[in-house]
């Protein structure tokens, strides 16, 4: 089920204050159940944080506890992950295992994901930097809006073609007209005013060029060679005041961030503390047969298996080491199991746990206890046009009791059926919207029945509906 994530502000705490058991106390605000899968990835992230405590030499030989979660789809195996990582600050990346192919056929290879991996974590880091200088930037910013509005008068000069000393003639008003345009620009009353703002020309060509060593690497090079053809040129663009403020904005914050860096910060923090998810992995279990090989099988394994074990990636923002990544992988395991990856990979998943599939009072609880629960979410998103939408407890249970009966009797897909029944249940509420004016919608037990009771009835339709 996917839960919205709230500001990081709200959630990032101090990490090293935090116990596994603290950790899965932050997990059950967002996460219902499950508590075996949680201990294990909070276990793992407090290990990570008393490795960072031992002497050099010792904490390079601690490698990651790495977790292989095992249970039906929408039970909360990639929302325990994910919340894992934002919860610690770490880069974080969810990938497919079914879309990675062996090497040496067309497809993405399993090196990419630490490649994507860095992307996200020089994204982070470079939020992270902005935001330290952002200040100073909309100081700048502000200076070159009023150098726009008011462009400074050109230095007078004396007898000889020197500079007269000491201040210049009319340098005074220029300085109080540009102290008023500073106040109004505050006030925002020169918003619908027009300047013209030099623009750097951020267009790229598109093309892909396909290397042992990824695009990426082919990309910083062409990027060396040819740099006036890689937005290197800029324009005169005649923009609003708020438009030009975020364009100038933009460009300072890029300036006063050092880039080099950015990208040194978040190869370590991708060594340190990076996670990435493997879901899926139970597509590619299993060895070849006598049909030939299989590209996304066996083959797509042993290719992962340096990745978890520890190896070097080339990327463009430098070397990444992947000795103390945290991998934690997922799987249904309907048709294979477990035991039906290679010896090397399932030795490099120690850990492992089973989740739990989700019954009817769990369901109740997910529409209802999270921080982002399905049923908060509908409420505030109606609440912006003014529909107050209401459910009465017996009306939730219902919708639980529908989704379990539905999961039973025909593909169990976990508390994502729940997001199905409210759509259902709250359309017409959802078409009209705001139109009839603000008003209190009250949902009872009755209405959900009589509007999720036929489609339930006709096993064909709640297949493809529900």
């Amino acid at each position: 089920m996917t839960i919205h994530l709230p500001s990081a502000a709200e959630e990032l705490r101090n990490l090293d204050g935090l116990t596994p058991r603290e950790i899965v106390a932050e997990l059950d605000r967002h996460v219902v159940g499950q508590q075996a899968a949680k201990r294990a990835v909070a276990v793992a992230l407090r290990n990570r944080i008393r490795r960072q405590r031992l002497p050099p030499e010792v904490a390079s030989e601690v490698t990651p506890k790495n977790i292989l979660m095992i249970g039906p789809t929408g039970v909360g195996k990639t929302e325990i992950a994910r919340r894992l990582a934002r919860l610690s600050g770490s880069p974080f990346l969810k990938v497919e295992a079914s879309k990675y192919t062996e090497v040496g056929y067309v497809g993405r290879d399993v090196d990419s994901m630490i490649r994507d991996l860095t992307e996200s974590a020089v994204d982070m880091v470079r939020r992270e930097k902005r935001a330290e200088v952002k200040d100073k930037a909309e100081r700048n910013v502000e200076e070159q809006l009023l150098d726009l509005l008011l462009p400074p008068s050109r230095p007078g000069f004396g007898a000889g073609g020197e500079e007269a000393a000491g201040e210049r003639p009319g340098e005074e008003p220029l300085r109080s007209t540009r102290e008023k345009l500073r106040e109004q620009l505050r006030k925002g009353a020169l918003d619908a005013r027009t300047v013209e703002v030099e623009v750097r020309e951020r267009s790229f060509p598109s093309f892909q060029i396909l290397t042992s060593q990824g695009v990426e690497e082919m990309d910083v090079n062409l990027k060396d060679m040819l740099p006036g053809l890689f937005g290197g040129r800029t324009k005169q663009r005649r923009l609003s005041v708020p438009e030009a403020r975020e364009v100038l904005r933009s460009e300072e914050e890029a300036r006063l961030v050092d880039a080099e860096q950015v990208a040194r910060l978040a190869v370590e923090r991708v060594q340190g503390s990076g996670i990435v998810f493997i879901d899926e992995i139970d597509k590619i279990a299993g060895r070849e047969g006598g049909h030939g090989p299989d590209v996304s099988r066996e083959g797509v394994q042993r290719d992962i298996l340096p990745i978890v074990e520890g190896t070097t990636v080339s990327t463009k923002y430098g070397p990444v080491r992947t000795d103390h990544i945290l991998f934690i992988a997922a799987g249904a395991f309907h048709v294979s199991k477990p035991s039906d990856l290679i010896p090397e990979l399932q030795g490099r998943f120690p850990i492992r746990v089973e989740l739990e599939s989700l019954g009817l009072e769990d369901l109740v609880r997910i529409l209802t206890e999270p921080r982002s629960a399905l049923i908060k979410q509908y409420q505030a998103l109606l609440a912006t046009e003014g529909v107050e939408v209401s459910f009465t407890e017996e009306a939730i249970r219902e919708m639980a009791r529908f989704a379990t009966d539905v999961n039973n009797s025909t593909e169990n897909i976990g508390a994502r059926r729940l997001s199905t029944i409210l759509e259902t249940v709250l359309d017409e509420v959802s078409f009209e919207g705001g139109s009839a004016g603000p008003r209190v919608v009250r949902i009872d037990a009755a209405e959900v029945r009589a509007k999720l009771a036929p489609l339930v009835k006709d096993q064909d339709l709640s297949r493809f509906i529900l």
